[in-house]
């Protein structure tokens, strides 16, 4: 029996990742993994429980004794819970996504996270989003994307959606919370922000989110 596909995508926060990750898992019937969610799951927990973020050997202890897992509820939607509560809408907050990289930056944890998406993935069937799956989690799979849009474009999404969530927002102050979580992103340590040689690039600043899920499936297909 052929085994189900491994399929990568990568980039920068605002370049749709997660809204085509999932669209491409629907239609190819896999499993979606949001690998962003776990970090802002552990995140959400050490606030939630006043882990000191600047305490590499805590936050580490805190991953290892962490329990994680998605769900698919009624209507499609993919729910995370972090040691058995749902914290989909939690990890969202402005104040987890604000310390998230704080979380993603300490080698202890990313160890214990990255053993934890290998492990969801090891018998194929997803479709896994984040910043380095394709050049650390999954190197040797087949499929590879690498999303990106303009900074002024990927602003607009976030804007556009967090409206949508009925929250007040200022699409200045999102542009520059991109700049600096991009600056982040590709500066840190430890599987930094980049795009893996074989993957392939996709420019989406002047394209629908339908469209360029359409051009992952048609690689896909290929």
């Amino acid at each position: 029996m052929k085994k189900k596909p491994i399929i990568c995508i990568d980039g920068p926060a605002g370049a749709g990742k997660s809204t085509i990750a999932r669209m491409v898992a629907r239609e190819l019937g896999l499993v979606y993994v949001d690998s962003g969610a776990l970090y802002r799951g552990l995140a959400w927990k050490a606030l939630e429980n006043h882990v000191n973020l600047h305490d590499a050997w805590a936050l580490a202890e805190m991953a290892k004794n962490t329990k994680m897992n998605f769900k698919t509820m009624e209507g499609g939607g993919n729910h995370i819970f972090v040691d058995g509560t749902d914290v989909t809408s939690q990890i969202r907050s402005e104040r987890v996504s604000f310390h998230t990289n704080e979380i993603a930056k300490v080698k202890g944890v990313r160890k214990v996270l990255n053993e934890m998406q290998k492990a969801l993935g090891k018998k194929g069937g997803v479709v896994m989003e984040g910043r380095d799956i394709g050049t650390r989690i999954f190197p040797k799979a087949k499929y590879k994307f690498f999303l990106d849009a303009s900074p002024l474009e990927r602003a607009r999404r976030r804007f556009l959606e967090l409206k949508a969530k009925g929250r007040r927002v200022n699409l200045e102050k999102i542009a520059h919370a991109l700049a600096q979580r991009d600056y982040k992103d590709k500066t840190r340590g430890i599987s930094p922000l980049r795009q893996a040689p074989d993957a392939v690039v996709i420019d989406s600043t002047r394209l629908s989110l339908a469209q360029v899920a359409k051009r992952i499936l048609k690689f896909v297909a290929a």
